[in-house]
């Protein structure tokens, strides 16, 4: 009979997560939904490697949900018909820079190609750097170092024209 990890109250197990995200990319899989009693896992893959936010059965969440300050919702951009906007490709904390005494990746004004880091995504404690994906320059930093940002949420505003 196999033993059982010892249960160290944690709900998720991050080494089996990985393994979950290692079979994904063996596998070519976009999406994994796993269910045990009132335990969920979900690992989606998209743009790039993407977990998706895991969750437990809502009457777990319940009783694990912490108070948390309320998410600000996103300012609607206004239409400009030269903008194009940088988007967050995964839920996570945005970082302007490698690190906190560090000069941000890119500023106002600062031209970008596609492959230029604009900025970091830490997601369960992996800083994801993000390419702009796109040519330009920047019109508009859209959110301030250490917000959450949501998928698909706009980072930089982009002149595409320049």
């Amino acid at each position: 009979m196999a033993s059982q990890p010892p249960n160290t109250g944690e709900v998720f197990d991050i080494c089996k997560i990985r393994r979950l995200v290692e079979l994904m990319n063996e596998h070519e899989l976009t999406e994994i939904d796993l269910r045990d009693a009132d335990f969920r896992i979900r690992l989606r893959k998209g743009h790039d490697t993407v977990i998706a936010p895991m969750a437990a059965a809502p009457s777990q969440m319940a009783a694990a949900a912490a108070p948390s300050a309320p998410a600000r919702p996103a300012d609607k951009p206004a239409e400009d018909k030269d903008a194009a906007y940088i988007k967050s490709v995964m839920v996570g904390t945005f970082f302007a820079s490698p690190s906190p005494d560090a000069p941000a990746f890119v500023k106002v004004g600062d031209h970008v190609g596609p492959e230029t880091t604009v900025c970091l995504i830490e997601a369960m404690k992996v800083f994801n750097e993000i390419p702009a994906g796109l040519s330009g320059q920047i019109m508009a930093v859209l959110v301030q170092n250490g917000d959450p940002v949501e998928y698909g949420q706009p980072l930089f505003k982009v002149n595409a024209r320049q």
